[in-house]
């Protein structure tokens, strides 16, 4: 069953007065289990052995139900198979106050769930309105993004050392500018390698839907 379903059935068993559920993702490969990680970046998963655990918040917001069901919508596109099952869910709050997760702070959070040696990322940059399209583009302008336009994204590369892709340093100032000028959104890492060496070349492609990228 694909995660998405999975979660509409543990949601559709919440009781009615719910405002939180920690949920659980067990996935067996390790390497698939980095990829989710990264895909799940603004949920905050945790790591412990082969789960991630991560909160659902019923205010809303990147980690809100239909936040998590877009992320998880992710990882089943990138056919990463697993279970996800409820760990604990809480009553909501008189009132519940949620912020909104900067950009960067995504962008931290996503870093922090790949493995110690990666090299060369392919990211995404998903903004909550068509509004900010073309000031996003040109603030971002230095990671050099590419339109996605199935959705309010764009896409870049990050190289870690050396190869195609702006630094790490330079993606995240980036995203501070669009924090600062109010422009919100998600930022996630799409697929990840690790240790990578220049051959005679600017450094490694991904193949994806027949393009090069």
């Amino acid at each position: 069953m694909k995660l998405v379903a999975q979660w509409s059935r543990i949601e559709s068993g919440l009781p009615a007065d719910w405002g939180s559920a920690r949920l659980v993702l067990e996935v067996e490969d390790g390497t698939e289990r980095a990829r989710a990680a990264g895909l799940l970046g603004p949920a905050g998963p945790g790591l412990a052995g082969r789960e991630l655990r991560f909160q659902v918040e019923r205010s809303g917001g990147p980690a809100g139900p239909d936040g998590v069901r877009r992320l998880l919508a992710r990882v089943d596109r990138e056919r990463i198979a697993g279970t996800l099952t409820l760990l604990a869910a809480n009553r909501a709050e008189a009132t519940i106050v949620t912020p909104t997760a900067s950009l960067v702070d995504g962008w931290r959070d996503a870093l922090a769930a790949l493995p110690p040696d990666w090299s060369d990322l392919w990211c995404e940059l998903e903004l909550d309105s068509s509004d900010h399209l073309d000031r996003a583009a040109l603030l971002a302008a230095p990671v050099n993004p590419t339109r996605d336009r199935t959705q309010l994204a764009f896409r870049f590369r990050v190289a870690r050392n050396f190869g195609y892709g702006v630094s790490p340093g330079m993606a995240q100032r980036c995203l501070e500018r669009l924090d600062t000028d109010g422009i919100h959104g998600s930022v996630r890492v799409l697929r990840a390698l690790s240790e990578t060496h220049n051959a005679a070349t600017q450094g490694p492609v991904w193949r994806v839907g027949g393009k090069a990228v």
